[in-house]
């Protein structure tokens, strides 16, 4: 009989693709569906960055890069984290991926042995866990729920730790929720983790960009932390550059080393063209990542207030990202016609299926209380959802 090997069975299919997957079937129908699943900006690539990508292809950027990236762009990286984020790193401590979900992969794998536990403060983006078990490690859920505002606590990370605790994964700004850590709630975190020899934490930046709060604050920033902190970044979000697959990671050497050595047999260097755009991005005017923020910030306000009206959700305002996750446990066990909603998925296919609006079950992202809706798209769009959503809801009984 056909069998697939134990690591691949360990893993769980990506929520958040196959509902975009599902929605792309839909529309292929004639459905007039809007897709709301997906964590992708809706802008397309800025004109000079795009430009950079020609004039690389006219130059015959079209061979094997090196592993890590071009030393160009590694320069231009390091460049960036002492520029914005007061972090000074060498190209050498820089590696450059297949996109920041490369990066993260990397170090987990790098880092992890059969057995030993990440800490993964729940909602997570759904890939952690199983990145996770791909290395043969032990996620270790830690949930933060709507009432602390999804961020997890000095106390609740201290009280998780073991001695087979090998990495904490922090995400902020967050996906799922759009929530942000404070410098003050960082260091919070930096000063338990100090305490733990060999213990790492994997901080997820890619959102760094689309923050309403004011200056993006780092843990790797702390007395000691730098050492202890693998940065994760890249250009798809505040760039508009999802499918030039371009992230990178910020460590310590002997970390970079090791993710340099996987990479090297997996997939070896990014695309070459990607490379050339990703450093016109880091190097050229940033006037365009302002835009996009400021536009991302406008939805958030639409999409909070459209949310707040409907009956039942519970509402926070996410500080960040461009994801809403409002509670929606109130409407489990209502039911429309012979349809009964069990549970945040079961909302999610009825919102589909009914309202025609794409959204998340929160079970995917560690917590059933809640769903996820980006709003990385048109104000018309959030507007007709959000509207097409209340009247689904309401016909719950």
């Amino acid at each position: 009989m056909p069998k697939l090997s134990e690591r691949l069975n360990r893993l769980a299919p990506s929520a958040t693709l196959a509902m975009s997957q599902k929605s792309s079937e839909m529309r292929a129908q004639g459905i007039d569906v809007i897709n709301l699943s997906v964590g992708e900006p809706d802008f397309n690539t800025p004109d000079h960055i795009k430009e950079a990508a020609k004039t690389a292809v006219d130059q015959n950027f079209s061979r094997y890069s090196p592993v890590p990236g071009y030393a160009d762009l590694r320069k231009a990286v390091a460049d960036k984290l002492k520029r914005e984020n007061g972090l000074d790193y060498a190209p050498s401590e820089i590696v450059v991926s297949n996109g920041a979900k490369q990066g993260v992969c990397n170090a987990v794998l790098a880092l992890v042995d059969e057995g030993e536990e990440v800490i993964i403060p729940a909602p997570y983006w759904v890939s952690y866990p199983q990145m996770v078990l791909l290395a043969g490690g032990k996620p270790v859920i830690l949930p933060a729920g709507f009432e602390q505002n999804f961020k997890i606590t000095p106390e609740q990370l201290e009280q998780a730790i073991t001695p087979r605790t090998r990495m904490l994964i922090l995400c902020s700004p967050s996906n799922p929720t759009g929530s942000v850590y404070s410098k003050e709630e960082l260091q919070g975190l930096a000063e338990v983790i100090l305490r733990h020899d060999e213990l790492y934490v994997l901080a997820d930046e890619i959102y760094e960009h689309i923050n309403y709060v004011g200056h993006h604050e780092s843990i790797a920033q702390f007395p000691g932390m730098k050492e202890r902190t693998i940065v994760v970044n890249g250009v798809s979000k505040a760039y508009a550059m999802t499918g030039w697959r371009i992230g990178y990671i910020a460590a310590p050497e002997w970390i970079a080393k090791g993710c340099n050595k996987l990479q090297g047999q997996y997939t070896s260097g990014p695309c070459s063209v990607s490379q050339k755009a990703a450093e016109a991005a880091y190097t050229l005017s940033q006037g365009c990542v302002e835009e996009m923020r400021q536009a991302f910030e406008r939805r958030r306000d639409l999409i909070v207030a459209l949310a707040r009206d409907i009956p039942g959700l519970e509402v926070n305002v996410p500080e960040g990202a461009f994801y809403l996750f409002p509670k929606c446990s109130s409407f489990y066990g209502k039911k429309k016609g012979g349809r009964v909603i069990n549970n945040s998925t079961d909302l999610a296919m009825y919102l589909l299926e009914e309202g025609h609006v794409a959204t998340v079950g929160g079970d995917a992202f560690g917590d059933p209380d809640c769903f996820r809706m980006s709003y990385a798209t048109s104000d018309d769009n959030i507007r007709e959802s959000m509207r097409r959503i209340k009247e689904c809801l309401k016909a719950l009984e």
